[in-house]
């Protein structure tokens, strides 16, 4: 089921966040802190599972932080959404088997299908659509308008 979480928030809001001020140069993990105002102890466990997915790339070393694994416009809230689900421990109440016929043959397949036209949004709509949100916003960000890279 999607919820959206403080993890799933915090993730899409990093990833933006290196998406818009990072382009060719590493972003660190306390850059995003300060910038978004995210925690540590949430940031850090979920920029490594977007690491083990591709989705960024980790740099070591002094100069090191994170970049995206593929350019913006190939990167979609859809992909962030899956790999954050990953994450998630709550069980999902679509598979318990207690509830009632009009819950298991009514409601349930409803909300699948809202779930499945939400991920389809998700999918559609790019790291790069967002970039360009923020930049027509009048957010500073240091990549704002470097447009997308490639690797």
């Amino acid at each position: 089921m999607i919820r959206l979480t403080k993890k799933l928030l915090f993730a899409i809001e990093a990833v933006l966040d290196i998406a818009y001020n990072g382009g060719q140069v590493p972003v660190r993990s306390s850059e995003i802190t300060e910038r978004e105002g995210i925690p540590r102890r949430y940031l850090e466990p979920v920029l490594q599972e977007l690491v083990r997915h591709k989705i960024l790339l980790g740099i070591r070393g002094p100069s090191g932080g994170y970049r995206l694994a593929r350019e913006r416009r190939r990167i979609s809230l859809g992909d962030i959404v899956r790999t954050v689900r990953g994450l998630e421990t709550a069980e999902d109440p679509i598979s318990d088997p207690a509830g009632s016929a009009l819950g298991h043959q009514i409601v349930r397949p409803v909300w699948l299908e809202l779930q499945e036209e939400m991920m389809r949004r998700l999918d559609a709509l790019t790291l790069e659509e967002l970039c360009g949100r923020a930049h027509r916003s009048g957010i500073a960000g240091r990549a704002a308008e470097c447009g997308d890279f490639e690797i």
